[in-house]
């Protein structure tokens, strides 16, 4: 079975043959790109299975690129995961707001970057986090989830959403009232000792509500403990 193709949008030709080379060891298919509008060209053209974007690229920047991807009714669902000199950079908060399922801080080791990839290719790939009942539709609070098709409906209206958003509304609607802490939904949808912020689960959680509309609310805060889905 050929491994996944994953495009790299890169302005700094060191950082990008560097990545690319560690992606080609571990059998990828990869292809380059050096600005936002040679990106969204090449995945126009062959829709990559997962994207590296860079936030800091001259001319049309990174968080315009993934606009740009997201929009796209053939690239929406194509993770993702952002590159920045800063982890608390405010583009990476909206980037991730914006639809990216992950980032990564340079300088980043080739070690991280395949631990990454690898575990945004398994959600892309396997769609549903609980496989002995993937098939069946959850339908709570006025919102359905499809694992099967990966499709979110609020009140009948259909809602895009990243994997991670996916994936997190899954776990909340597999359980509803159960509470669960920050880690607890990171070691669930990123698997154990994955290096994730509490931040970045809080941002996710806002751009969910947000999609969600007005079944938002759906997702409750637990102070000091983390977060739960009440179900109506």
């Amino acid at each position: 079975m050929p491994k996944a193709s994953i495009l790299v949008i890169e302005d700094d030709p060191d950082i990008r043959e560097l990545v690319s080379f560690s992606l080609g060891k571990e059998g990828y298919a990869v292809s380059q790109a050096e600005s936002g509008e040679l990106g969204i060209e090449s995945a126009m053209a062959s829709t990559p299975d997962l994207v590296i974007l860079d936030v800091m690229l001259p001319g049309m920047d990174g968080l315009e690129t993934l606009r740009a991807l997201k929009a796209s009714p053939s690239l929406a669902r194509v993770p993702v995961i952002l590159a920045s000199a800063k982890g608390e950079d405010p583009d990476v908060v909206a980037g991730l707001e914006l639809g990216a399922d992950d980032y990564m801080v340079k300088p980043y080791s080739p070690r991280v970057l395949v631990a990454r990839v690898r575990t945004a290719l398994r959600r892309r790939f396997q769609g549903s986090m609980d496989e002995r009942d993937d098939e069946a539709v959850l339908s709570v609070s006025g919102i359905s989830l499809d694992p099967d098709r990966h499709e979110i409906r609020a009140e009948g209206e259909r809602v895009d959403l990243s994997a991670t958003e996916f994936a997190i509304l899954e776990l909340f609607m597999r359980s509803p009232g159960r509470v669960y802490g920050r880690s607890s939904i990171i070691d669930a949808v990123k698997g154990r000792d994955y290096p994730v912020t509490d931040r970045s689960v809080d941002v996710q959680i806002v751009s969910l509500r947000r999609k969600l509309g007005s079944r938002g609310d759906s997702i409750e805060t637990v102070r000091g403990v983390g977060y739960r889905f009440k179900e109506a």
